[in-house]
């Protein structure tokens, strides 16, 4: 009875975060279209009405490839679950007769890779269909695959060593498992962030030193006036894959690096480019980051103690369709399955993300002039396709940033 409890519980909610999911999007596809034809007054002296359609209709093509990846990801991860695909997988390895930490080392991986298989036709689709339609795709078919293989191969090198150990302390650690292998994963993590700028990314891409001129001088005395060290300022070449300009930064304590997409140096004047750093320093200096990482690690303690009750219950592995209890199914069961129990706390982790962008943002206008900063993000919506006008449901909902009619509004309240 219980089994079938929590197989109803796990399919009510997947169907229930589905459903929004779907009426979410319906709204922000009637909301932005609705106001397609007619720019906001507050932006009408800066983005001309094709551009502004443009976004319109960039913003909506996603969304609705968004609503076609909703349904096919319900639809794979129930095929996983009660559909018995990873019965079948765990089955299939068990056959192989190995020892168990092998046989869950390599049950994992190749979920992973057939996950990853699954979702290559909607990732084709995006980049040289969806993207190449807007003149933002700049990756070649070669480069594409190139990129596919590196991931690849990263995953299994290092995913390959903290798997074997997450198994292994999952089994032989003792009923307080659940510590170390959060203190594994906190470790793992703070190291990714470390080697991340200087090891991984450049293999997918090519970071040169910003070269000397006015706009070095102005992010130099920025970074003076504000105290803030860095490893260096690098320009990244974004364009070899996406026209879409960004800045950001990456590392930590000594190693942290400054990066601009060389797209967005295209685009912005040099009063600009200070204001946008101004911003992401305004994450360090309101310490976003540390508090980010700080939740993050809150999270998964919670997650693995939870985890750790979760797989000694038979009705956990037969309610979401395993008969055969196991480290390796308990730990793959709960990072798909989980977040379908967590999908209506969205709204919050989003909406401490744009108060933390409200806050960067003053912290911008206290450094630099905010007109500088208003300029620079138009600029930015108009070269990203940028919809000025996502509706406010779907917004609150997912949105990381807020509104820019919002953002605006709040920067101007500064000059």
């Amino acid at each position: 009875m219980l089994m079938n409890t929590f197989t109803t519980i796990f399919l009510f909610l997947l169907a229930l975060s589905l459903l929004t999911e779907l009426w979410l999007a319906t709204r922000h596809i009637r909301y932005v279209a609705r106001h397609r034809k007619s720019v906001p007054a507050a932006f009408r002296k800066t983005i001309a009405l094709k551009d502004h359609k443009k976004a319109a209709d960039y913003t909506i093509a996603h969304t609705r490839l968004g609503r076609i990846e909703d349904v096919y990801g319900a639809a794979l991860l129930c095929l996983w679950t009660v559909g018995g695909g990873l019965e079948w997988l765990d089955r299939l390895w068990r056959g192989f007769g190995w020892e168990w930490l092998t046989t869950g080392t390599a049950f994992m991986l190749s979920t992973f890779l057939i996950m990853g298989l699954l979702d290559l036709p909607l990732a084709i689709y995006q980049t040289f269909v969806l993207e190449n339609r807007f003149g933002f795709n700049k990756t070649t078919l070669g480069l594409f695959f190139a990129d596919l293989i590196k991931k690849t191969l990263l995953m299994l090198v290092l995913g390959t060593p903290l798997v074997l150990a997450v198994l292994w302390l999952m089994q032989s650690a003792g009923a307080l498992w659940w510590v170390y292998v959060w203190l594994l994963w906190t470790a793992f993590t703070l190291i990714m962030v470390w080697a991340y700028p200087a090891l991984i990314a450049p293999l997918f891409n090519k970071f040169t030193p910003l070269k000397g001129g006015t706009t070095r001088e102005r992010i130099q005395a920025l970074l003076k006036r504000t105290g803030f060290r860095s490893k260096g300022i690098f320009v990244m070449d974004g364009s070899k894959r996406s026209a879409h300009g960004n800045a950001y930064f990456t590392g930590f304590g000594k190693a942290k690096r400054i990066i601009f997409f060389d797209t967005l140096l295209d685009h912005l004047g040099d009063n600009e480019i200070e204001a946008v750093l101004a911003h992401e320093l305004g994450h360090f200096k309101r310490r976003h980051v540390i508090k980010r990482l700080l939740f993050t690690f809150c999270m998964s303690l919670v997650g693995l103690a939870l985890l750790g009750w979760l797989m000694v219950q038979p009705w956990f592995y037969s309610g979401l369709g395993m008969t055969q209890p196991s480290t390796h199914a308990a730990l793959m069961l709960f990072m798909i399955a989980g977040p379908v129990f967590t999908f209506f706390l969205q709204p919050l982790f989003a909406w401490s993300s744009r108060r933390h962008e409200y806050e960067a943002d003053s912290f911008a206008a206290e450094q630099t002039d905010a007109r500088d900063l208003v300029s620079a993000l138009v600029k930015l919506y108009k070269e990203n396709a940028s919809t000025l006008t996502p509706d406010p449901l779907h917004s609150a909902f997912y949105d990381s940033h807020p509104p820019a009619s919002l953002r605006i509004a709040h920067l101007m309240g500064r000059f």
